[in-house]
């Protein structure tokens, strides 16, 4: 079922370094990593040791609590490296890229959870896969990205219409798909504006929701019985030499966008020392830094290049601040850009950095929350029945409706710089443990 929305809250954040519409197709990319950090509620089991040889869609590793979801290796090929972090946490399974990719003869027209392509099915409330046990009130897609600098939907998936149909075809005979395209600012097209303006979730229901272009690459695999989990990528930022999409697979390794975008800014600053560039894997206002030579988030469809915020601007905001972006009209060119053709003196899009321009401050009440955020909640009442964790409070205020990517546009415009997103993700993360406890 297609569905159309008009949302009227939020915001566009006019960050510079939109990507143009040229496509450069990377196939030469060597190795690949499956990250069990980046799926919400997995423990992982490794199901491999380093120089095992691996298909493509072949179980790396699963889940140690439903043995059932399973996350695959995107490439055939030799598992390189298996990365640990502290308390031997596994953070990655690298795979080197060394044999043509095959399709599997199996026929593949049941989407179970055994298909390597279940892991694409992401569950609310909480974000995890699917559960499989469950039964989903209804399958969201997002037929266009808001985040900044975010692909283009119908550019990515030009010439995959027909995989497009396939992976819907597949989709529906678990429930009923809602492919909605939503119009409006910045979170207009999160999954959760989506549902929350259609049928929001309550205490004891969920939803399924599938990335768009994952449900070409589901549908390709329904329809071919290959496994190719293909992004077509934005890779833009006020930091990158030469904005633009790629087409990848799932995981790969950076190194060869990032040597390609990389560049030596200079901006001038008389308090200026370092010059450095931070990476982010997806949006820039809740995604994940990755070194130049890290890998693709699992999720992910963009990367972001922005200076870092290790320097600091003469006078600070006591300036004019024609080149600085405010929400809150600190700065002149708050007031300027709603002057009309005045507007003109300053730019239309900023090369913002990471410098939050403060530190973390007392909680203040301003009302600017409910200018950006769409859902019929009350942020703000939200966010402290988390901090203090009133459980009772949370359901009662709309808990089960939201993710932290929801509320990355409060914690954007919030002059107290709390991490609202992390909040919120504590407060879910305790709501799921309790439900499978």
């Amino acid at each position: 079922m297609n569905h159309t929305i008009k949302i009227k809250k939020g915001l566009d954040i006019p960050l510079g370094g939109l990507p143009e519409r040229t496509l450069i197709d990377v196939r030469c990319i060597e190795r690949y990593a499956v990250k069990p950090p980046d799926v919400v509620g997995f423990t992982p089991r490794l199901l491999v040791a380093e120089g095992d040889m691996v298909a493509a869609g072949q179980p790396l590793v699963t889940d140690k609590h439903d043995p059932r979801l399973t996350l695959p290796s995107p490439v055939h090929g030799t598992v390189e490296a298996i990365v640990r972090g502290e308390k031997r946490k596994l953070m990655e399974v690298v795979v080197r890229k060394d044999l043509e990719d095959l399709k599997d003869p199996k026929n593949h027209k049941d989407l179970t959870p055994e298909a390597p392509v279940w892991w694409m099915i992401k569950e609310r409330p909480f974000g995890t896969i699917a559960n499989p046990d469950h039964k989903p009130k209804g399958i969201y897609v997002s037929l266009r990205d808001t985040n900044p600098l975010a692909p283009d939907l119908d550019f990515a998936l030009k010439g995959r219409e027909q995989e497009f149909e396939a992976g819907v075809k597949a989709l529906e005979a678990i429930a009923e798909v809602h492919c909605v395209r939503a119009e409006g600012p910045h979170p207009a097209g999160n999954i959760g504006t989506i549902i929350a303006s259609l049928d929001p979730i309550n205490k004891g229901e969920c939803v399924w929701t599938v990335n768009a272009q994952d449900v070409a690459n589901i549908g390709r695999w329904y329809l071919t019985g290959e496994y190719r989990p293909e992004r077509v990528i934005s890779v833009g930022g006020p930091a990158a030499k030469t904005p633009h999409y790629y087409r990848v697979l799932c995981g790969a390794c950076l190194k060869q966008l990032t040597d390609a975008q990389l560049m030596d800014n200079s901006y001038p600053s008389l308090t200026r020392t370092t010059n450095t560039t931070r990476i982010i894997s997806g949006s820039p206002l809740n995604g994940t830094t990755v070194a130049a030579d890290g890998f693709l988030g699992m999720y992910d469809q963009q990367l972001c290049f922005i200076e870092e915020g290790d320097h600091y601007d003469f006078m600070g905001w006591l300036m004019p601040g024609l080149k600085k972006y405010s929400f809150s009209k600190t700065f002149l060119s708050g007031v300027i850009g709603t002057l009309g053709n005045i507007g003109s003196l300053i730019p239309i899009h900023y090369n913002f950095n990471t410098n939050v321009h403060g530190s973390v401050r007392p909680f203040l009440f301003t009302g600017n929350f409910e200018q950006v955020f769409p859902f019929d909640i009350y942020p703000l009442q939200l966010i402290k029945a988390c901090i203090v964790g009133d459980v009772e409070l949370q359901e009662k205020l709309g808990i089960y409706e939201v993710e932290p990517e929801d509320f990355a546009l409060c914690e954007f415009i919030d002059p107290s710089k709390t991490e609202i997103q992390t909040i919120i993700r504590e407060a879910l993360e305790v709501l799921r443990k309790e439900a499978i406890a």
